[in-house]
């Protein structure tokens, strides 16, 4: 848990670098939140606190991240709630949740305030420093993150505003574009997960299944003509990689047979450009894990190894 929390540390500094104090703010008010709930879950249903084995703190931070950095102080309380009480503990705590409790307080405060969590948006402080916002008023801007602007009116449009290809690529991996806090730096989080790999903490099996799928089908699919999208773009724009290396592969709700990840990437990853081409919503990532969570049990039934029993000897009954 805490190896997860120190590879999330990375991206955090950087979106504080980039959009300013106030993603720490919301931060530190989404993990003390989720720490809080968590201790009041457990006295409240009678279990032990547990909240020294991070969990709390790394829903915390996954909620933090999958938030717009703007957005009031009482959204990520909020959140809080839903993640770990009614996500988390009311199915029976943890190892026993179904969805990933991040997304489903992504997706509860999306619905409840489409407003804040669609426009609050804070500028890339790209020609200045962090400590221009220290000391300073915070205002949320409405700017179109670049999904949004993709789905609205092209990619002409993301380009007359973000830049042409090579730059752009360059910008999104680092971080300097409008997103929710933890759609800055690419690049870290991509380290990050790897890392997991390399400590044998996650596989390979859902990030690459995923990501491969996004960029296969945008390609094909996301141009205005066939095989003419932008498969880079697709991957480093939106919460595709937090994702696919810190969301999709969640212990819980998630699948453990490798076959079952590898359907499960490709489920999740489909599920992501259908909603991004064709849903209401730019971003699809969210509802697309949230949408797979459930299936990871039946896959692990589909692909549960066979066992089969030694052959009896000879006379040696039925």
């Amino acid at each position: 848990m805490w190896t997860v929390v120190a590879c999330l540390l990375p991206p955090l500094l950087m979106s504080v670098f980039i959009f300013g104090i106030q993603t720490l703010i919301i931060t530190a008010v989404s993990v003390l939140s989720c720490v809080a709930m968590e201790a009041i879950s457990q006295k409240v249903l009678g279990r032990r606190v547990t909240i020294t084995d991070g969990s709390a703190v790394i829903t915390g931070l996954l909620l933090a991240f999958v938030i717009p950095p703007g957005v009031p102080y009482l959204l990520p309380v909020l959140g809080a709630v839903m993640a770990i009480y009614i996500g988390k503990h009311l199915l029976g705590g943890i190892g026993y949740n179904i969805f990933n409790p991040a997304l489903l307080a992504r997706a509860f405060l999306l619905a409840t305030f489409p407003v804040a969590m669609t426009s609050s948006w804070l500028p890339p402080l790209k020609e200045s420093s962090i400590f221009a916002y220290m000391g300073t008023s915070i205002d949320a801007v409405s700017a179109a993150t670049p999904l949004a602007l993709l789905k609205a009116e092209g990619m002409t449009a993301v380009t007359e505003a973000f830049g042409a290809a090579p730059n752009i690529y360059t910008d999104f991996l680092l971080g300097w574009r409008p997103g929710t806090i933890g759609e800055t730096s690419g690049l870290l989080i991509i380290l990050g997960g790897l890392y997991l790999i390399y400590r044998g903490y996650i596989t390979w099996h859902i990030p690459v299944s995923m990501l491969a799928t996004i960029a296969l089908l945008t390609w094909a699919f996301g141009g205005d003509t066939t095989f003419s999208g932008d498969p880079i773009l697709a991957i480093l724009s939106g919460g595709a990689l937090l994702g696919a290396f810190f969301m999709a592969t969640d212990y819980t709700s998630s699948p453990t047979n490798k076959s079952s990840q590898l359907i499960y990437g490709i489920g999740i990853g489909g599920l992501t450009v259908l909603i991004r081409l064709k849903g209401g919503y730019p971003e699809g990532v969210c509802y697309a894990i949230l949408l797979m969570n459930p299936v990871s049990s039946v896959l692990d039934s589909w692909f549960k190894p066979k066992r089969f029993a030694p052959p009896l000897a000879a006379g040696g009954g039925k």
